[in-house]
């Protein structure tokens, strides 16, 4: 086959940075900290914080206002009410906040999907973003974005990412519905007459502080059985910070945005984004994300929503075959059902459905290791992609020496658990150029597009960097074709 790297690289770079809270690990040295600046004659605040100012306003979209939310965050820490300027709220505010190079390591793990703005571009070309898993300091990984374009003759150009680099705002008073927490509280065996207690006085949908609040009546009530009910307590308010909605600025370029690990369940990253375009029935148009959430000791697979990148809604993805990774939503239903691949023994691809994207019950075996490359295992490379002849899997499979490499499944187009076409050879393996990374011997996608009759697969080298290929469509379903006869 006709595959075409195209040697575009998107490299990491440690020049990225992002603002973050510094929070001390007790409350003693918050205010020991805060003490030191109080400390100070005021001309050696204003000194001080000319000096903060001069090396990093430059460098953050939102500097003095950061600092300055920062110091409302750490307030409840001074001793007395005494008025201070807003130069020494802003020096205590910068003591509190750090830099995070969130792609010093790694920028890999590719997804792309069709930009939800097509205008202005020349007939036959095509807008696209590309979500990324950045690493950086303690190999956390959050979710990063660039944009480009494909014209009529294949060629991708990309736009140049903005220097600077800005978290969302949490969405205050965010939702959440009972009837679902409900059903993942059972789900996670965290249920008792605690539980219940907790959620009778809940309306249909509840916010966090709501929640909080009655958990705090009930723990009252029962003071006697603190010690017994507070993991339960715990449990409910993780579920709940597991599922939150963000917001970034109309203003902010897709690159500026980036989605960093925000709650307990992914405070260790978020890892492999698969985004897909999906059509609903009645012609809108939505997308969702799974990604793997790590705490440093469990992984979780989560769910996103958007209509437009600029507002998402994370959840917990639900259901006792929710387990393991690699989840990759199918881009339409089929027969009114969502579909999804799954694996979750670490080995073997599976196909579910459910009537929801939110809770998933079976799986029905789809694939097993069958080729020496695939031998130690298998996996999708992001959503299947629609075609005449049927659904189009990018796989990886692991062989020899722990070597990736891409393949290609064919599935029915109106029962996706019958496979109709199977690659015996891989469609990308690593070249001599792609072989030394953070992790060698690795190509790896989370999720290509068709630009006519053109596959496009953007694909991390060695868990270091990105680049894309393209192959002739009709090449590669001929070679499913051959192998299914």
């Amino acid at each position: 086959m006709d595959v075409r790297r195209t040697g575009i690289i998107l490299a990491p770079t440690s020049a990225r940075v992002v603002i973050r809270p510094f929070q001390p690990a007790n409350d003693d040295r918050v205010t020991k900290i805060i003490a030191r600046v109080l400390a100070l004659t005021e001309t050696e605040v204003d000194r001080l914080t000319g000096e903060v100012l001069r090396d990093f306003l430059t460098r953050h979209q939102t500097t003095r206002a950061y600092f300055l939310r920062r110091f409302e965050q750490v307030r409840r820490y001074l001793l007395t009410d005494r008025e201070l300027t807003e130069n020494r709220r802003l020096l205590i505010g910068s003591y509190f906040s750090q830099e995070y190079a969130v792609e010093s390591a790694a920028l890999f793990n590719p997804s792309m999907v069709w930009h939800p703005d097509q205008s202005g571009l020349p007939e036959g070309s095509a807008r696209f973003i590309i979500s990324l898993r950045a690493t950086g300091e303690g190999h956390i990984s959050s979710i990063t974005f660039r944009s480009g374009a494909i014209d009529a003759n294949n060629l991708i150009s990309l736009d140049q990412p903005n220097r600077f680099t800005t978290e969302p705002e949490l969405v205050p008073n965010s939702l959440y519905d009972k009837n679902l927490f409900h059903r993942k509280l059972i789900e996670l065996g965290n249920t008792s007459p605690f539980t219940e207690q907790v959620l009778s006085a809940l309306g249909e949908w509840f916010n966090l502080e709501e929640l909080q609040t009655r958990l705090n009546f009930v723990e009252m009530q029962n003071r006697a059985r603190l010690n017994e009910f507070d993991p339960t307590a715990r449990g409910m308010i993780t579920l709940a910070r597991s599922n939150y909605e963000i917001m970034f600025g109309a203003d902010q370029p897709v690159s500026e945005r980036i989605i960093f690990p925000s709650s307990p369940s992914e405070v260790n990253g978020i890892e492999d984004a698969r985004f897909v375009r999906f059509v609903d029935d009645d012609g809108s148009v939505r997308y969702f994300a799974t990604y793997t959430a790590y705490d440093g000791k469990m992984t979780l697979p989560q769910l996103i929503e958007t209509d437009d990148f600029l507002h998402f809604k994370v959840s917990t993805l639900n259901g006792p075959e929710v387990r393991n990774k690699g989840f990759a939503l199918f881009p339409r239903k089929i027969g009114g059902r969502f579909f999804m691949l799954s694996r979750q023994d670490n080995e073997n691809i599976y196909v579910m459905s459910s009537d929801t994207p939110h809770f998933w019950y079976t799986k029905q075996l789809l694939a097993r290791p069958t080729e020496p490359w695939e031998f130690i295992q298998l996996g999708n490379c992001g959503s299947p992609i629609e075609t005449e002849a049927g659904w189009l899997v990018l796989t990886h499979g692991v062989g020899p020496v722990r070597t990736y490499a891409i393949g290609a499944f064919l599935l029915d187009r109106d029962d996706p658990t019958k496979l109709i076409g199977r690659l015996n050879e891989p469609l990308l393996s690593p070249d001599a150029t792609e072989r030394e990374g953070y992790v060698p011997n690795v190509v790896y996608s989370c999720g290509g597009v068709l630009h006519g009759r053109t596959l496009v697969i953007p694909y991390a080298i060695s868990d270091h960097s990105s680049t894309f290929a393209t192959v002739p469509l009709d090449d590669v379903l001929a070679a499913l074709t051959r192998q299914h006869n």
